[in-house]
């Protein structure tokens, strides 16, 4: 265990590398020529991607193997080279072979992808619980403990066009749109996946959420975070995770839910838990007051 203990931290100290030149303040939008997984902002999301390049290895090392394999047989048993073919019906140390390697290949990938399987499985005591429920094409989330509800829709709706938004086009990105993006706190290419109120939660806080639906399946996924739990009406899943950095995390809704499910993004940020306590504050002020929350960007001027 010690051996396996070892060879995942070098393999989760590998994966962390292409994090360090990414942008840590809006996390999780696609990028120019990106490849591979978001930055991870997690230790479920390390495992994972550690895992995935673990698994790309043993991938290549097989598929290089084989094709030697192949190459070998064209080269030396082709009719020219070998006119006399061998007419055997067996051969019992190469069945073995080709039984036992396959059979320790997943002993050994069950060794390190069942224990982050179970860890991201294994709920743990929550230490902020949030409840979510999907819509036809929004969420609504929960905060039970403060006595906070409120929908988040995607910026360009037109649930969130209202006053001062006369001249902007739902669904269209054009000037007005753009700008309405930039007064909300975000940047002009944040498009299909900024919302008009944020998810917040304070960050190296257990967050549980309890993920369900009204209508039809939804699937609530952060990719930086390594979570994501599909909402089904009349049920009520579970995720977990731990942010270990401030900043802005995207995501969107994962299963076709039907003509605008293109239009149902994820906005989670994580801040400074006394900035959480401000906004904690401020968010039951406002609600409170006028039945509404505060914006994403109330948050960030808040700080």
């Amino acid at each position: 265990m010690r051996i396996l203990s070892t060879l995942m931290g070098l393999w989760a100290a590998f994966s962390a590398l292409p994090a360090i030149a990414q942008d840590a303040e809006h996390i999780g939008k696609p990028v120019d020529r990106g490849l591979g997984f978001q930055p991870s902002a997690t230790e479920l999301m390390r495992e994972i991607t550690s895992l995935d390049n673990m698994l790309n290895v043993i991938i290549f090392i097989i598929v290089a193997f084989v094709a030697a394999l192949l190459l070998i047989c064209i080269l030396r048993y082709n009719r020219k080279a070998n006119p006399t073919p061998a007419k055997f019906s067996h051969h019992t140390p190469v069945e073995i072979a080709w039984t036992l390697g396959p059979i320790l290949i997943l002993i050994f990938i069950g060794a390190f992808s069942l224990p982050v399987l179970f860890k991201n499985q294994e709920i743990p005591e929550a230490e902020l619980y949030i409840k979510v429920t999907g819509h036809q094409w929004y969420w609504t989330y929960e905060y039970p403990e403060s006595e906070l509800e409120f929908d988040s829709y995607m910026i360009g709706q037109p649930a969130s066009i209202g006053e001062g938004d006369e001249n902007v086009t739902p669904y269209v990105l054009d000037d007005e749109m753009r700008a309405k993006l930039v007064r909300a706190g975000y940047n002009e290419d944040e498009f299909l996946l900024a919302t008009d109120t944020r998810v917040v939660v304070p960050v190296d806080t257990t967050v549980v959420m309890g993920i369900t639906a009204d209508d039809v399946i939804h699937s609530w996924t952060i990719p930086a975070f390594g979570v994501k739990q599909d909402a089904v009406p009349g049920r009520l899943a579970q995720l977990w995770f731990k942010a270990e950095k401030e900043g802005v995390f995207f995501g969107q809704c994962s299963e076709l839910c039907g003509k605008d499910h293109a239009y149902m993004p994820i906005t989670v940020e994580v801040v400074s838990k006394e900035a959480y306590a401000e906004w904690l504050a401020a968010a039951k002020e406002e609600f409170a007051a006028t039945g509404t929350v505060p914006t994403a960007f109330d948050v960030a001027s808040a700080e």
